[in-house]
């Protein structure tokens, strides 16, 4: 597949990855409970960066590259807003201290980083062999985004149950597990065994939740650009600035209550640029759905999924005032 990618770009690129990841490290040494100022100093910096390299991108590269880097860094945005629910469900599920949260998200962080780096190479190659994988991957999408709708409807998108997670049983079936957390430790030895904490479970629970969101992430922003590079950056600029995010966001996500019927409409609407995309390789004269009018598209249904969220806040908050029972905010669910 065509890039705009040199093998020094991807040298650089990756190198400047790593260097991000490191400077997370040495911020979260010490485990502390992150305060506001902190975490929108962190969170400006990780928009400004990405935002900057889409100038480069557009000036060096064109308009058009520019555009689908844009667009698909604001659909892998989205939807790693989405992800931070889950992420928020997990830490609270497990008693994680607020000390230790952030050291907890950037394993996730990384983990997620390898996992959608090896789907999006997977992907490269498949796509560049055979067309009907944009019609896997549309339908992969479709169905995603019915089953958030469906859920969405039922009142059940958001829910995870800690105790049925399959690689929490694995875990506890091997080893036994300590009752307290020992900083960011994942082993103590316990009566003469050695035993996990509570920390080494909560971070392999959000690295499984990692291969769930990887599954629609990679066809998600593959359906904006064919570019494995730019697939790529737009992924990783999008997961860097989650740490800090999950603190700046993690007291008004609640507010988001429509966020699921938004990315069900986005993610069933590239789904169905997928499937179009596929039917014009085969058929020429089936039309392809251009990047700005997919731009447009995901603007106006990010606008109205914000608008619709304000306006039943707004009306909870007016019922509750008046003394009408207003029905419990959603909560969070694994896709």
């Amino acid at each position: 597949m065509s890039s705009i990618a040199s093998p020094t770009l991807w040298f650089v690129t990756i190198g400047v990855v790593l260097a991000l990841l490191v400077v997370d490290f040495i911020a979260t040494r010490r485990p502390h409970e992150v305060k506001m100022k902190e975490a929108i100093g962190w969170s400006a910096f990780y928009v400004a960066l990405p935002l900057a390299f889409g100038l480069y991108v557009w000036n060096v590269h064109g308009g058009d590259r520019g555009l689908e880097y844009y667009t698909g860094y604001l659909v892998e945005k989205t939807l790693s807003v989405d992800n931070l629910f889950v992420f928020m469900l997990l830490l609270a599920a497990f008693a994680v201290p607020e000390v230790l949260k952030q050291r907890v998200l950037l394993y996730g962080i990384i983990g997620a980083l390898v996992l959608r780096g090896i789907f999006i190479a997977l992907g490269a190659a498949a796509l560049s062999r055979f067309d009907w994988v944009f019609l896997i991957f549309g339908a992969i999408l479709l169905l995603t985004g019915v089953k958030l709708l469906r859920d969405a409807i039922r009142g059940q998108e958001h829910e995870v149950d800690v105790a049925e997670m399959r690689v929490v049983k694995v875990m506890r079936r091997f080893m036994p597990v300590s009752d307290d957390y020992e900083g960011t430790r994942f082993t103590v030895l316990q009566k003469g065994r050695r035993a996990l904490t509570p920390f080494a479970l909560v971070t392999v629970a959000v690295l499984a939740t990692d291969v769930v969101f990887a599954v629609d992430s990679v066809p998600a922003v593959y359906g904006i650009t064919g570019d494995p590079y730019l697939v790529f950056v737009t992924n990783a600029f999008a997961l860097l600035g989650l740490r800090a995010l999950y603190f700046v966001l993690e007291g008004a996500l609640g507010a988001l209550r429509h966020l699921s019927y938004g990315l069900a409409a986005i993610l069933g609407f590239i789904g169905f640029k997928l499937v179009l995309h596929w039917a014009h390789l085969v058929w020429p004269s089936v039309p392809d759905v251009p990047t700005l009018m997919s731009l447009f598209v995901i603007l106006g249904i990010l606008g109205i999924t914000i608008a619709t969220s304000l306006w039943a806040n707004k009306r909870a908050d007016k019922r509750q005032a008046a003394g009408t029972p207003v029905d419990e905010p959603e909560v969070v669910e694994t896709r």
